[in-house]
């Protein structure tokens, strides 16, 4: 045995003098002489490490948009973001035709997506879909990095912005190629100097960072740049449930087992929900609802809080004592993940639905709907019942979404709990300017059957808004 070598050595770095070296993570020992066997052993743990975070759910990371014109060095920008060759690079104008996702870590922000998209520019019936593609990447973008060859700044940049603008989305502006640039304007008069474009920019405090991406030059100013513009609601996110159970108090969990139950794990809010109340040093009870009246009755002090799958409000509302707070897991997400006063005064235009009217219902998964779906067979039901006749229900999926929303007397969307929050709050905006109301799945469900009021009592600032819009209706 090489007596220079450390009889263990930690994953990703090494103990010198009682010090940890950066990669060094508790528990990850590997005792024995150093040999073959703990290098593959190091390198199954470095793998295993790589695979739990890429495993961290889209709706929890950064989004990272990358736009621009074809052939301005969009991919060879991620590529060298990322230190790999995640998209194809090439002098052909409009090489990336959809938009290309890379998670990673970029520290200290955490878990970030990187989105490459097709030029904004394209052209041609094709062109126009992937320009339609890179709109919908707009929406999720959380951070929007402009790529232009520099001195190529003109109307498709400024258009660009503007849109970013709108939806309050912190921009970098990258000029890229930038050891081409000569500063002067283009021969046909659309462009400006990239000079005065970034001279412009910086009155308007939008960040301009210069690279040469096949070179790395500029690279770890444009790190720091996204760093600096993460929003602080993305790297502090709001707590699920943090505000409503206090510390040492325990709230119950109610997890109906059906066909649309994944088998063998709980579904993503529910999961979250319980990683939530730990982090903030609370604790939970897990239940089927069938087993809730029982569980309540064995508890030496009633929960702080009593949450359910929204299908199963009506047993678990009656099964709850009405001193005990309730709510279900959709309405939790309808704050977390967007605007609940919002999908409050939304589920109120259910009062004015007629049979016949259109509604759409928009989920965010791209599942198989089997059974008794709950958007696509139950919603449309309860609704059909309050209305007192049928109504016309549209469904979407994933980031397809209309443009013109002035069919629709309503949109219901799930809880977007595989979204970041950015894209949820990018729909309730184009909904707002449409004119269109929209509410969430557990808003909707509440609402429809009776039980609104006692569903939203653990939010008073979203009740008040249901108390005011109703004295103003009646």
């Amino acid at each position: 045995m090489n007596p220079a070598k450390p009889l263990f050595e930690p994953f990703g770095g090494a103990v010198k003098g009682g010090i940890a070296f950066p990669g060094f993570r508790p528990g990850l020992f590997m005792f024995g002489p150093p040999g073959r066997g703990s290098a593959i052993a190091a390198e199954e743990n470095r793998a295993n490490n790589v695979t739990m975070m890429n495993k961290t759910p889209k709706g929890l990371r950064l989004h990272i948009g990358i736009f621009g014109r074809r052939n301005v060095g969009k991919s060879s920008i991620l590529n060298a973001l990322t230190h790999q060759a995640v998209s194809i690079v090439s002098d052909v104008a409009g090489t990336t035709t959809d938009p290309v996702e890379k998670p990673m870590e970029l520290l200290p922000v955490g878990p970030v997506l990187f989105i490459d998209t097709a030029g904004i520019d394209d052209a041609g019936a094709l062109g126009e879909m992937r320009v339609a593609k890179t709109r919908q990447a707009i929406d999720r973008t959380d951070v929007g990095v402009i790529v232009s060859a520099a001195g190529e700044w003109g109307d498709f940049e400024e258009g660009l912005l503007r849109e970013f603008a709108e939806l309050k989305t912190p921009v970098i502006v990258v000029f890229n190629k930038a050891d081409l640039a000569d500063g002067t304007n283009r021969s046909n008069g659309s462009y400006r100097s990239y000079e005065a474009a970034a001279a412009e920019l910086a009155e308007k405090n939008v960040p301009v960072v210069w690279t040469v991406a096949p070179e790395g030059k500029g690279i770890l100013d444009l790190r720091e740049a996204l760093i600096r513009s993460a929003p602080e609601e993305v790297i502090n996110a709001p707590s699920i449930l943090g505000d409503l159970v206090p510390a040492g108090e325990m709230a119950v969990l109610v997890v109906p087992i059906d066909l649309e139950a994944p088998k063998g794990r709980l579904i993503l809010p529910q999961v979250q929900s319980i990683r939530d109340l730990l982090d903030n040093d609370a604790y939970c009870m897990v239940v089927k609802e069938r087993e809730l009246r029982d569980a309540l009755e064995r508890l030496k002090r009633p929960p702080a809080l009593v949450v359910t799958d929204s299908q199963a409000f009506l047993k678990v509302g009656g099964d709850t004592p009405d001193s005990i707070p309730l709510t279900s897991f959709s309405i939790l997400f309808a704050r977390n993940k967007g605007d609940l006063a919002e999908f409050v005064r939304g589920a109120l235009a259910i009062e004015n639905l007629q049979p016949g009217d259109r509604v759409l219902l928009a989920e965010a998964c791209t599942h198989h709907p089997i059974g008794e779906d709950i958007g696509t067979v139950k919603i449309p039901r309860w609704l059909t019942q309050y209305v007192g006749g049928k109504l016309e229900c549209v469904h979407v999926r994933g980031h397809d979404y209309p443009e013109d929303l002035s069919p629709y007397k309503l949109v219901v969307h799930c809880g977007a709990c595989m979204w970041n929050r950015r894209e949820m709050l990018s729909r309730i905006l184009r909904c707002r300017r449409a004119g269109v109301p929209i509410t969430n799945y557990g808003v909707c469900i509440a609402y429809s059957l009776g039980i609104f009021e006692r569903a939203l009592g653990p939010f008073p600032a979203a009740l008040e808004v249901f108390h005011q819009a109703r004295e103003t209706t009646s």
